[in-house]
């Protein structure tokens, strides 16, 4: 069974040939059984399957899990139980949710399985039979009619009115006409190879026959599956900022360790002390809240996305969103409204935008609308209204888009009707590529016929105009249907003609020929209103929309231009021509192209690995099974809830509920809102630990006595990393947060001038905490480490607020705008109160109260570090400091 040309490359006979099988009877049932045995069943395979248990314990084996759990086991040593079970559970929660994140990703493969056919109509031994779809064989005869599900791949013997929609594999947005003909091209992509039938789509009208030449993972089906199981999803860009940020930061809390713990040891300092110590700054120092800030972070992105028609499926897409650098769409119901509208009209010479009213007097367009209204199949319900406020119609798209456009105009159906009753019909079919429908007049027999272009010119003998009839010029005519379809339109010529009776003979030959040319009607699915602003939005914030598409690359490239995504001198690359680049050749090009048509799966995926080859972090949105793979390898796929197939939602971190554009860039602005929080916490808790570090440091290096004790480090630890900590994940998006690039994928955590602030205030509020204990030792003041502890504890409340913004001042942003955290510091200032004033905590924290006057100077100094902050974002914006980015 081996043929050297693709099947649609041979003729059905010369196919059944190779497959050892015969046009008429198909194989033997004795055949088939073997077969069978050799091919397997037809049916998508779904692999080794990981269970939840191995996938949960898979997730331990990430260094900052590693490096909490090691918290959590000296905290318990060192009796911080509380910590040591806040970590554990905190550990625990992320491995659920990253257990449940994989686990998701297997039901892809499962939900391809539900798009095979379960039964196949066959002839076997000359006999048509019904059997179960997986035990067809490359070799069967499969008969198809309108409803089914096509059970696997087929070449084509036999077709009648035969159209299927493909668009689940192919993504092209009209059902697909076919017929058995060679094709001569061997490299044609799966959307041009019209003399075959593929598994998982449906057939839509009229019947056929074809050979199966493919079954299971051998169709175009099963290679998409095995993608699905090869493809990796990509790390997000927090993923791998967040593990690098681990490591480096285990690494420094270990050097900083030791040397307290031995210059503590070289002061003569006691051992346990300096080890309790070392010990509580290394659980003080690793920012246990942080996987707390991020899941808490993303999970109230989330729900305000879900909120705006965008269903999370996979947490860290929240913050994915906000890295992106390119938007990889699809065209069809994304960037379009998925219904097909009358844009044009041509006739008389002259390019109108909608049909005149019906209470023009003008014969031409009166026939052209009745045209229009009555040469269709659509069956419409004027009480029942959909979502644009239209009556509901139902029937072929192209036929909805006439009759709308003629009930706009006036030429009301139903109502024409019962003037010009049809008494005939004469379908659409393939060979003649038009349509006619007869109707009563007063005057006699009317006929109206739409149809291709090129087919209804050739019927036609003159034109009607304002002025009346006169002679068709068909090439001028012609011209401008070719003008039209250049535009990325579907075009379609309507003519009329006039009998005094009802033909006895009413073959096409007799009824469709000496029509009167009434014009063309250019029709397209329209852009979104919405999706123009958005793609704007997308520019303005340094995105790069590309429209990726299964239709003809004149639609893909009008679309894209009315959309703003290319312009005149933007080309289309089409899959054909992607096929003949080598991956250097393409890699050249990517960032360049912004529209694609007519491509395949294989090569969906390409074009995503080519821009993260460059160093991009793609988005990609899809609906179809051809879409799942690439959707799973983007850096973020987004997966339409409408019209999207369960394999591309199952294969997607997010799930669009309006299929609509415009929802990704609203995704895209929480995406940056809430990297900048959980940045800000970084900033804030690596700061107050900086801090700390240095006022131990510092007074190492001075001979000062121990400033602070264990348990000091410890409270200061819970109580600023606390509350305030997670209250920044509820800060209001940055100004002007959709004008600025985004974040490269590999841009440190700590970039912007991030670091310099850790160290720099880190140390401003050690040596604000150390001056606060010279003065008071100095002063011979008993109590001097509570005004150290306060003053250190007051430094990071007050560097919490100054840090709401990276660049704006608080006084900006207002100081009520988040009120979650301005609760939380309140709460704050009353925990420590009650720690320096309530007896019973004197004894367990080993502190004293403070007269007034000191508690104030505690104050004061902490000020300090508010003051400068503003400064520092004083100098930011004034483009004197760091970058100076928006």
């Amino acid at each position: 069974m081996n043929q050297n040309s693709p099947w649609h490359c041979l003729s059905a006979e010369k196919a059944a040939q190779s497959l050892e099988t015969d046009l008429t009877g198909g194989v033997t049932a004795d055949n088939a059984a073997e077969r069978l045995k050799i091919h397997g069943p037809n049916r998508i395979q779904r692999g080794a399957k990981r269970t939840p248990l191995y996938i949960f314990a898979a997730q331990f084996a990430d260094f900052m899990i590693l490096v909490l759990v090691v918290a959590a086991i000296v905290s318990g040593v060192v009796g911080e139980l509380r910590d040591s079970i806040a970590i554990v559970v905190i550990v625990i929660l992320n491995a659920i949710i990253g257990t449940v994140q994989e686990y998701r990703a297997q039901r892809a493969i499962a939900a391809l399985q539900k798009m095979a056919a379960p039964e196949a109509t066959v002839i076997r031994g000359g006999k048509t039979e019904t059997i179960s779809a997986d035990r067809l064989v490359p070799g069967d005869l499969v008969l198809l009619e309108a409803g089914n599900v096509v059970p696997a791949d087929l070449r084509l013997s036999d077709a009648s009115q035969l159209q299927v929609d493909e668009s689940a594999l192919t993504g092209e947005s009209h059902a697909v006409s076919k017929q058995p003909d060679v094709l001569e091209e061997p490299d044609l992509t799966l959307g041009d190879r019209w003399n075959m039938a593929f598994n998982g789509t449906m057939v839509t009208r009229g019947h056929g026959k074809g050979i199966v030449v493919a079954t299971g993972m051998d169709s175009e089906m099963g290679h998409i599956a095995a993608m699905l199981k090869k493809e990796e999803s990509a790390r997000t860009p927090l993923q791998i900022r967040l593990a690098r940020f681990g490591r480096h930061l285990a690494v420094a809390i270990l050097i900083v360790c030791i040397f307290i713990f031995a210059a503590g040891l070289l002061q003569d300092q006691p051992v346990l002390l300096m080890f309790l110590t070392a010990v509580s700054l290394a659980v003080a120092a690793i920012p246990e809240a942080l996987p707390a800030v991020v899941t808490i972070s993303l999970a109230l992105g989330a729900r305000k996305l879900s909120r705006r028609n965008a269903l999370v499926r996979r947490l860290p897409a929240v913050e994915t969103l906000g890295s992106v650098t390119y938007i990889c769409s699809d065209k069809t119901g994304t960037l379009t409204q998925n219904r097909m509208r009358v844009e044009a009209l041509f006739a008389d010479d002259r390019r109108v935008e909608k049909l005149p009213d019906a209470n023009d007097g003008s014969r031409l367009w009166q026939r052209l609308g009745q045209t229009l209204a009555l040469n269709n199949t659509v069956t419409g319900d004027p009480e029942n209204t959909g979502e644009s406020g239209e009556a509901s119609v139902t029937g072929d798209p192209t036929e909805v888009a006439l009759y709308q456009a003629a009930q706009q105009a006036g030429f009301d159906k139903a109502a024409l009707l019962k003037q010009l009753p049809q008494v005939a019909e004469l379908a659409f079919d393939e060979d003649r590529k038009c349509m006619t429908t007869l109707h009563q007049s007063d005057a006699g027999i009317v006929a109206f016929t739409k149809g291709a272009p090129e087919a209804v010119l050739d019927m036609c003998s003159d034109v009607l105009g304002g002025a009346g009839n006169r002679d068709l010029d068909q090439n001028r005519v012609q011209e401008q249907a070719e003008a039209l379809a250049a535009e990325g339109f579907r075009v379609l010529a309507v003519a009329c003609r006039e009998f005094s009776e009802l033909p006895e003979d009413r073959s096409p030959d007799t009824i469709e020929t000496g029509l009167t040319f009434l014009g063309l009607v250019a029709m397209m699915d329209p852009p979104r209103e919405e999706a123009a602003q958005a793609v704007a939005d997308c520019l303005a914030a340094g995105i790069v929309p590309v429209m990726i598409t299964g239709d003809h690359p004149a639609t893909a490239r009008s679309i894209a231009r009315r959309l703003g995504i290319a312009d005149e001198h933007d080309r289309v690359m089409t899959g054909r021509e992607l096929k003949k680049l080598s991956d250097e050749e393409f890699d050249e090009q990517a960032r360049d192209l912004r529209i694609y048509a007519r491509v395949n799966p294989k090569q969906k995926i390409r074009i995503v690995k080519a821009l993260q080859e460059q160093g991009e972090f793609v988005a990609m949105t899809g609906d179809g099974v051809n879409d799942a793979p690439a959707l799973k390898r983007a850096g973020i796929g987004v997966a339409m809830g409408k019209k999207g197939t369960d394999v591309a939602r199952e294969a997607a971190d997010m799930v669009l509920l309006d299929d609509n554009f415009a929802t990704i860039v609203s995704a895209i602005r929480e995406g940056r809102r809430i990297f900048d929080d959980i940045r800000k916490f970084i900033k804030y808790t690596m700061t107050s630990n900086s801090g700390e570090i240095w006022t131990l440091v510092l007074a190492m290096l001075l001979g000062l006595p121990l400033p602070l004790l264990p348990i000091h480090i410890l409270w200061i630890n819970l109580v600023t990393d606390g509350l305030p900590g997670l209250a920044l994940a509820s800060e209001p998006a940055e100004r002007k947060v959709m004008q600025r690039d985004p974040r490269s994928p590999q841009e440190n955590i700590f970039a912007h001038g991030m670091w310099q602030h850790i160290v720099f205030i880190g140390i401003l509020i050690g040596v604000l905490s150390i001056g606060a204990q010279i003065w008071a030792i100095d002063r011979q003041i008993e109590h001097w480490q509570t005004i150290v502890f306060t003053t250190l504890t007051f430094a990071q409340l007050f560097h919490v607020m100054a840090i709401r913004s990276e660049r704006d001042s608080l006084f900006s942003i207002g100081l009520f705008s988040n009120p979650q955290l301005i609760g939380a510091v309140v709460l704050t200032v009353v925990l420590q109160l009650a720690v320096i004033y309530t007896p019973f905590l004197n004894d367990i924290f080993k502190t004293a109260p403070l007269p007034l006057d000191d508690l104030m100077l505690c104050v004061l100094l902490a000020s300090v570090v508010f003051a400068v902050v503003e400064i520092e974002k004083w100098m930011v914006r004034g483009g004197w400091l760091y970058d100076n980015r928006v």
